[in-house]
């Protein structure tokens, strides 16, 4: 069951990875959904530099392990191409963008002492983000799914299960895995292959306040590790940890400013966990933003290039591809369910309907017309342009 290697992935490479997920992390907005739909859009369906069983692998192991989906599927695509010197560099293309933009925001919501025009933007990007996100889903679902009876029923259930509790849970994924893994290879020939040894898978003030202390900067890192090490699931699931912490815990931040760390991490491109250098910049000015970025990053980069050789060496391995493509279905349903989860709390009235639904129209017609100009940039075109009318909606 060896999977088709990518058309061209021979034209993948090391500069041109990079020179993508920059791109990416500059101009993809919408968060962790419509960012790994729109890796799957670019490199397996428009570019060919990575085949669907390489991306199908990626997104099963993004969503097993601790961390952000969309920073761990994008290093592992780097990964699978260019090694552990390929998953390095487009890590920090990736994220580098939206780093600087947070910071940059930061610092001149710090100077104005608050910024309320954050959730005029949000009011009017939030909606258009929900649009990305639907069209990102309806594209996952046939390369995940397909139409195999079984692949549905469990994105199905993991969809649900999604839905109803709020949250993605590790063990659905783990066990829709082995739901799989059970139904097509069988549980006799499972045992005996593990009885036989068959290896497992296993201004300067502002940006430097004059107050800040090294302890500081120490809790800081490690509170950010474990956010990115022990929280499951997409960027989003990273929120409810990052207010416990920040905000009842510590005290660090008020709850005003937790909000609008959010709402920065959402209305930029990249990652949402870059909301984490937002807040460490509000605690601890640029160097809190740094060791915050460094903290939430680390585990998912550690995840992802320490056991990709073993998982390369036996990803051919009948019991393997069951296994992920189990993994891969539960993480379409929970997917589609958190656009569900989304959509619910980003469109809060007609208002924003209407912009989710001029945002989704306008970009079909861009997908399928094609103009010269904005068709790279549609997703950035139609995000300014839901931004600008949020302002004009609840003034600046």
């Amino acid at each position: 069951m060896t999977g088709p290697t990518a058309e061209h992935a021979d034209e993948a490479t090391l500069r041109r990875i990079c020179a993508y997920f920059l791109r990416l992390g500059a101009l993809g907005f919408g968060g962790p959904v419509a960012l790994v739909g729109y890796m799957q859009r670019d490199l397996v369906t428009d570019r060919r530099w990575i085949s669907e069983h390489e991306y199908r692998d990626g997104l099963a192991i993004a969503q097993m392990a601790p961390g952000p989906l969309a920073a761990q599927l994008a290093m592992w695509l780097a990964f699978v191409r260019q090694g552990i010197r390929g998953a390095t560099l487009a890590s920090f293309a990736f994220v580098g963008p939206p780093f600087l933009i947070t910071v940059t925001l930061a610092a001149i919501y710090v100077a104005a002492g608050g910024a309320t025009w954050l959730a005029s933007l949000f009011y009017g990007i939030a909606p258009a983000a929900i649009a990305i996100i639907v069209i990102a889903a309806y594209r996952l679902l046939p390369l995940t799914v397909g139409r195999d009876p079984l692949l549905i029923s469990v994105a199905a259930a993991v969809g649900l299960l999604t839905f109803l509790t709020r949250s993605e849970i590790a063990l659905a994924f783990l066990t829709a895995g082995f739901v799989v893994l059970i139904v097509r290879v069988g549980a006799g020939p499972l045992l005996e292959r593990l009885r036989s040894g068959a290896p497992a898978m296993v201004p300067l003030e502002i940006l430097w306040p004059a107050s800040l202390q090294l302890p500081v900067l120490a809790d800081l890192t490690l509170f950010f590790i474990k956010a990115g090490a022990f929280v499951f699931g997409s960027g989003l699931a990273i929120v409810p940890f990052l207010h416990e912490g920040l905000v009842a815990d510590t005290r660090w931040l008020s709850e005003q400013q937790f909000l609008d760390a959010v709402a920065v991490g959402l209305i930029t491109p990249g990652p949402i966990v870059i909301t984490a250098a937002f807040a460490g910049f509000l605690i601890a000015g640029l160097p809190g933003a740094f060791v915050a970025s460094f903290g939430v990053f680390l585990p998912v980069y550690l995840f992802v290039i320490i056991p990709a050789p073993l998982f390369l060496r036996h990803k051919d391995a009948v019991p393997v591809r069951a296994f992920v493509a189990g993994v891969s279905a539960a993480a379409a349903g929970a997917i589609v369910a958190a656009t569900g989860i989304l959509g619910q709390q980003a469109i809060r009235d007609l208002t924003g309907v209407a912009i989710a639904v001029a945002a989704l129209l306008a970009l079909l017609a861009i997908r399928r017309f094609r103009p010269p100009v904005i068709t790279r940039l549609a997703e950035p075109f139609v995000v300014a342009c839901a931004g600008a009318i949020g302002l004009a909606l609840r003034g600046v």
